[in-house]
Parts: C-alpha cells; sequence; structure tokens
C-alpha cells in the first residue's frame, strides 16, 4: 500500500471501530426486526417460522386495530407536538428575559424532563382517578365534565388524557433547545430593528422566527417522531383501552409483541410505521432545503 493511499485511509481506519459497533447495536436488531415481518412468528409456537412473504402486510389492509392505531397516532403526534411546541416557545420566550430568581424557575420548569415516563404516567393516572386526584373535579369545575368522572375510562375522552401527561412531560424539550438557540441570536440584530421602528410583535414575526426557523425544523421533525414511538405513557395509564380507544400504532405493536406474542406481525406494523415516519422525516427535510434555498 502506498503512503499516499494509506493516508488517505488512515481516517476510516479510525472511525472502523466505531462504525462497526454501531451496526452491530442499531443496524443488526432493524434488519433481523424487518426480516420478521416476513415471517410467521409467533413466540410459543415451536412450529412457527416459516416465509409467508407480505402476507402480514396484505392482513394489514383489513385489520380493523391497525386502522384504529394510525388515526389515533395522527392525533396524538400532531396535538402532542403541537401544544408541547407552542408552550415550550412561550416558556423559551420568558425564560430568555432577565428577572429575579430565572435560575430557579428554569430549573422548576425543566424538572418534567428528568421524571421518568413510566412514573409520569402513573402519576398522571392518578390524577384523572377522581378517588384520589383532583383533575376530575377540576374539569367539573370549569364546566368541562357533568360530573368528576376519570376520562381514562371513556372511550370519547380517553386519549386527552396521555396527552396531557405527554404535553406536561414534553414541554421541557423545547423550551431547552429554544431557549438556547434564543440566547445565541445577537442582541444587535434586535437594536438595530428596534432603531428602525419595529415593535416587539414586528421583530418576533422578522428577527426571531426566521432565526428559529432551522431549531424549530429539527426539533419539532425529531419531537414528532420521538412522540409518534412513545408507547410508554399509553401502556402505563390506558394500556390502549377503552375499546382501542387510546391504542396508537407503537402500543400496537407493544400488543402485538409482548401480550399476543405474534412477532411476525408485530413487526409488519413496525416496519410500516418506520416506512410512515421516514416519509415524514424526508418531506421535512425537503421542505426546509426549498424554504432556504428561496430564502
Amino acid at each position: 500500500m502506498s503512503r499516499a493511499l494509506a493516508l488517505k485511509l488512515e481516517p476510516y481506519f479510525y472511525t472502523a471501530p466505531s462504525l462497526l459497533l454501531i451496526a452491530a447495536i442499531m443496524l443488526v436488531p432493524l434488519v433481523t426486526g424487518l426480516s420478521y415481518a416476513f415471517h410467521d412468528l409467533i413466540l410459543l409456537d415451536p412450529l412457527s417460522g416459516d416465509f409467508v412473504g407480505l402476507d402480514h402486510f396484505r392482513e394489514l389492509l383489513d385489520d380493523d386495530g391497525f386502522w384504529t392505531a394510525l388515526r389515533n397516532t395522527v392525533v396524538w403526534t400532531a396535538v402532542s407536538v403541537a401544544l408541547q411546541f407552542t408552550f415550550g416557545l412561550i416558556l423559551a420566550l420568558l425564560l430568555n428575559r432577565p428577572f429575579p430568581g430565572r435560575g430557579l424557575v428554569q430549573a422548576l420548569v425543566f424538572l418534567p424532563w428528568a421524571v421518568p415516563g413510566f412514573l409520569s404516567g402513573l402519576t398522571w393516572a392518578w390524577l384523572f382517578n377522581p378517588v384520589i386526584g383532583p383533575l376530575p373535579h377540576w374539569l367539573q369545575g370549569l364546566g368541562l365534565l357533568a360530573t368528576p368522572q376519570n376520562i381514562l375510562s371513556d372511550p370519547h375522552l380517553a386519549l386527552w388524557g396521555p396527552i396531557a401527561a405527554n404535553v406536561w412531560w414534553g414541554i421541557p424539550f423545547f423550551a431547552i433547545t429554544l431557549l438556547a438557540a434564543l440566547q445565541s441570536i445577537p442582541k444587535d440584530i434586535y437594536e438595530a430593528a428596534a432603531m428602525d421602528g419595529a415593535g416587539p410583535l414586528l421583530r418576533f414575526r422578522r428577527v426571531t422566527l426566521p432565526l428559529l426557523a432551522p431549531t424549530i425544523a429539527i426539533t419539532v421533525m425529531l419531537r414528532t417522531v420521538w412522540v409518534a414511538n412513545f408507547a410508554e405513557l399509553i401502556v402505563v395509564m390506558t394500556k390502549g383501552g377503552p375499546a382501542d380507544a387510546t391504542q396508537i400504532l407503537s402500543s400496537y405493536i407493544f400488543t402485538l409483541a409482548f401480550q399476543r406474542l405474534d412477532f411476525g406481525y408485530a413487526s409488519a406494523v413496525a416496519a410500516v410505521l418506520l416506512l410512515l415516519l421516514l416519509a415524514y422525516a424526508a418531506a421535512v427535510m425537503v421542505l426546509r432545503h426549498a424554504m432556504t434555498e428561496r430564502a
């Protein structure tokens, strides 16, 4: 091997162990899991494991549980991410201004992010219990409920329980990232805009939002993928019930794999979810690139 070629390959030799480790930890399980989607694999059936091709994907077309979970996933993800982003942006804007005790307020605001998802779901399930929790009584006092009932047992309202818990748990993510982006914006830009007569609202629209756009795009994309895959709150609070009213695709995968032990069909559902999220991420990146070029 010539010295010039060795110098060109040297960086790859340094990164090879890391790449092999990533492949072993991520790619191998991914490929293995996708291969299960084409096999009839039931954990406690020793005769299962035959190659079935696309049979699982054809079965999805007539699976009412899958379509219900898909609709719930869209509502769960869209509402959760929209509310998390809105409240996170408001908090970031408030925390970007100096005031007495800001450090303490920041610590309290970011506290939910440190709570494990399992514990968060368990706590919110207690809060929605009318026997020991205050939320049903507060909702009755506000006129939103006729009686202090547990909305987690109502098929028409149950999904809003995990959504409320998810919003509370995920707001700090947007607050932290957007606050960091806000603090990186030079103050000179705001001063120049103020000298030109721009008021607070105009400065927010013409200065803050455009400079936050790259951070907003990546955080919304990442958070959408995470929320769509986040079944922990659903499993802890409702287990997908009542009557599949809170079942999302990721919790449906959990139900199929670890309760029905049908790993083949669960892998097919997971493959569909993976393709949908990849398509969403690609669309966001293409749209962001087009907007950057236009700007």
